[in-house]
C-alpha cells in the first residue's frame, strides 16, 4: 500500500462511547464481538493474534500489522531480559519495551494508559499509540466494535463481474430476481466475502452477522447507513432455490450515528406461501451458500458469500 508522507502532529481523535469514558478506552460489548480495524475504511487482515481489549478495557493492537499498512518499518532488539521495539517511516519513530506503558515518539516521551505487552508472539500496543506514534486519526466505534484509522468515506464494492447464467436458474425460482426495479435484466453477478465489509451498494453496508432473538428466532442481523429502513434481500439456498427476505421493521433499532440495525428472517412462512415450502421452519442460516442484494440499473447482482454456510 503507498502510504503519503506524513506530516508531523498528534491527531487522536476518540468517539467516546458515554459520557466520561476515557480516550480509546472500549466498553465490553455483551456478546464480545471480535475488534475490527479499518485503514481508509478497508479492513486490515490480521493472520494470527488479533485485536483485543486488556483487562482495563484498553484496546489493543498488533503493532506490526498496523505499521506495515501505515507504511512504517518495525524492528525488534532482545536488551537484556527485555525486547524492545522499533517503528519507523519517513517521518517518525517511535521506541518501544514490552512490559512498559511509555514510548519515545520522536523524541519525546509519551505515557499511555495500559502496559505494551507481548501475546502469541505479537507484540501488542494502546491503541493511542497508534495515532501518536505514527500521525493518525483513529476512532473507536462502539456499536461495531471497530476501529477506523484514516478516512471513513466507505468505497463501492469492487471485484470481478461474472456471467449469471451458472447461478441463473437458482435464482430464477423467484423471477423477479432476475431483473432490477427498473425492469432491466440482470446478466452478472459480483461475489464477495464478509472480508469486504463495510461496502456501498445502495447504502453503505458496515456490517452483516448472524443473530438469535431472545425468543430463539433466528435473524440476519446488518448494521446499515439509512435514514429509513432497507430494502429486501434474498438468499440462494443449498437446495438450489431463492428465498426472498424484507427486513422486520419491528426490530430495527437506531444506532444513534447515522446506521441503524436491519433485522432479515432466516426462515419466513412466504416461503410457504408463495412457493409452497411446507417445511420452511427447518431453514437453518447454514442453508444458505449467498446473500443477494437489489440494485438499480447496474447490471448485476451484488451476492456475499455465506461464511456461516455447512459443508
Amino acid at each position: 500500500m503507498m502510504i503519503k508522507k506524513m506530516m508531523i502532529s498528534i491527531s487522536a481523535a476518540a468517539l467516546l462511547l458515554v459520557g466520561t469514558v476515557a480516550p480509546m478506552q472500549a466498553a465490553k460489548s455483551e456478546n464480545a464481538k471480535p475488534i475490527k480495524v479499518l485503514l481508509d475504511a478497508k479492513t486490515i487482515q490480521f493472520p494470527d493474534a488479533q485485536p483485543f481489549q486488556d483487562d482495563n478495557d484498553y484496546v489493543m493492537v498488533p503493532i506490526r500489522f498496523v505499521s506495515e499498512a501505515l507504511g512504517a518499518k518495525v524492528g525488534w532488539e532482545k536488551i537484556g531480559n527485555k525486547l524492545a521495539v522499533s517503528i519507523k517511516n519517513d517521518a517518525h519513530s517511535v521506541a518501544m519495551t514490552v512490559g512498559q506503558n511509555t514510548a519515545t515518539v520522536d523524541g519525546q516521551t509519551k505515557t499511555y494508559e495500559t502496559k505494551i505487552i507481548l501475546k502469541k508472539n505479537r507484540t501488542f500496543v494502546p491503541l493511542r499509540l497508534v495515532s501518536e506514534g505514527l500521525d493518525q486519526t483513529v476512532e473507536w466505534y462502539k456499536v461495531s466494535r471497530w476501529v477506523w484509522i484514516g478516512k471513513r468515506e466507505i468505497a463501492p464494492l469492487e471485484g470481478q463481474q461474472v456471467s449469471i447464467e451458472p447461478y441463473k436458474k437458482t435464482i430464477g425460482t423467484i423471477p423477479a430476481l432476475l431483473k432490477d426495479e427498473t425492469g432491466k435484466a440482470y446478466d452478472k453477478v459480483l461475489i464477495f466475502k464478509q472480508s469486504c465489509l463495510p461496502i456501498k451498494l445502495l447504502r453503505d453496508i458496515y456490517s452483516v452477522e448472524p443473530y438469535t432473538a431472545s425468543n430463539g428466532t433466528p435473524y440476519l442481523r446488518m448494521r446499515v447507513k439509512t435514514k429509513s429502513t432497507a430494502g429486501p434481500i434474498f438468499f440462494l439456498t443449498k437446495n438450489k432455490d431463492a428465498r426472498f427476505r424484507y427486513p422486520t421493521d419491528d426490530l430495527m433499532k437506531d444506532n444513534g450515528d447515522g446506521t441503524k440495525m436491519i433485522y432479515y428472517p432466516i426462515y419466513s412462512s412466504g416461503d410457504e406461501l408463495f412457493q409452497g415450502v411446507k417445511n420452511y421452519k427447518t431453514f437453518k442460516l447454514q442453508d444458505i451458500e449467498y446473500i443477494g442484494f437489489r440494485l438499480q440499473g447496474d447490471g448485476y447482482i451484488p451476492m456475499m458469500v455465506n461464511p456461516w454456510k455447512g459443508n
